[in-house]
């Protein structure tokens, strides 16, 4: 089991005294602690336009700041949207292959078609192309960054022979992965041989399910690059305490807080209905109910989220490891409803109690 920090940068109002240069500032913070206490990876979004949500709409600037103040911790882009009016796929695989470059070989490279009306009508994009558009980005980008030189005509772009450049220092090229929001593109991801980074919440049942199927699937997938990569992810929130109240008190308060902004989303969908966006993105369903008599039901928590005392975590993610998934990656403060100092204080006990025993 592998674990993970995955940052949405939110910024809470108002957005004055440095109120955007805090969040960051506390990311790259907790980013290098993650690195210094054994996290495996570092995620940051592209998002544009979403107000307090998220102010990560550079985060191959983020992404390269965490690379050149940490050593040993992949860097993922979490993911970078692969539509043409946001991003040009050539200057997707340039930008990637440098920051592959400043990281010394540690790049996670995750792709995805953007999830709201408010990021796509911004940019005037047609969401119904976007699914297409992203098939041919992940399709051409492994080509950029293996081929010598490198010419194509197609739907989302064209461009005449040219050498992209610079190189990834990963041979043949850094892993590639989707985000899975909706039912189904855990399913487009195996048959491209790229790993699932799991963005919505799901029951143990249908996590397994899907889980089974893309393991399944990809064993006889045709890779749009030369590296498969065969993982599957969830999202999930951390907060961890020895109290077990405290932990649920505080923990359960961030949680919500960002639950809170990310219901603000909603509206999205009435504002642009389509069959292309029938799910959105990283909108949790309701909190799964815990069986009576269980230390959720006793302690008041949701079943598999990762707050509350290192026992009470340990069991969750045991659970989730027993359905398939290889990695979890933790929001680990929303809209900064925790100090700073408690964010970091629970980082330093779940490496020190629960990472251990996943080792």
């Amino acid at each position: 089991m592998k674990f993970g920090i995955f940052f949405e940068l939110s910024v809470p109002r108002p957005w004055d005294n440095g109120a955007e240069k805090l969040v960051y500032d506390n990311a790259l913070e907790q980013a290098r602690l993650a690195d210094e206490l054994g996290f495996d990876w570092v995620w940051a979004v592209e998002h544009h336009f979403l107000e307090e949500y998220s102010h990560c709409s550079a985060p191959e600037v983020f992404l390269a700041a965490v690379a050149a103040q940490t050593e040993r911790i992949r860097v993922g882009h979490g993911v970078v949207v692969c539509v043409p009016q946001m991003n040009h796929p050539v200057r997707l695989a340039e930008r990637a292959a440098v920051l592959d470059v400043i990281s010394n070989g540690r790049l996670e490279f995750g792709t995805g078609r953007s999830s709201t009306w408010t990021e796509l009508g911004g940019f005037q994009a047609d969401p119904d192309e976007t699914k297409k558009t992203w098939d041919e980005y992940v399709r051409t980008i492994p080509k950029m960054w293996t081929q010598d030189r490198f010419a194509y005509e197609g739907r989302a772009f064209s461009m005449p022979e040219r050498a992209v450049l610079p190189k990834p220092i990963q041979k043949p090229h850094p892993p590639m992965w989707v985000a899975v929001t909706s039912p189904g593109t855990e399913l487009d991801a195996a048959e491209r041989g790229l790993g699932c980074i799991g963005l919505a919440a799901a029951g143990y049942a249908e996590q397994e399910r899907r889980t089974k199927e893309y393991h399944r699937r990809i064993q006889s997938c045709d890779p749009v690059g030369e590296v498969v990569t065969d993982c599957v992810t969830t999202l999930n929130f951390l907060y961890c305490h020895e109290d077990a109240a405290v932990a649920r008190d505080r923990g359960v308060a961030f949680q919500a807080a960002f639950g809170v902004s990310n219901a603000h989303l909603l509206f999205t969908r009435e504002a642009y209905p389509t069959p292309s966006y029938e799910l959105l993105a990283g909108l949790a369903g309701p909190a799964r109910r815990s069986e009576e008599g269980s230390p959720a039901a006793r302690s008041g928590l949701p079943e598999g989220v990762a707050i509350g005392d290192p026992d009470w975590i340990v069991e969750q993610i045991k659970a989730w490891e027993s359905i398939g998934v290889d990695g979890i990656n933790f929001l680990t403060n929303g809209l900064e409803t925790l100090r700073q100092d408690e964010v970091l204080a629970s980082m330093r006990l779940f490496a020190s109690e629960v990472m251990p025993k996943f080792r």
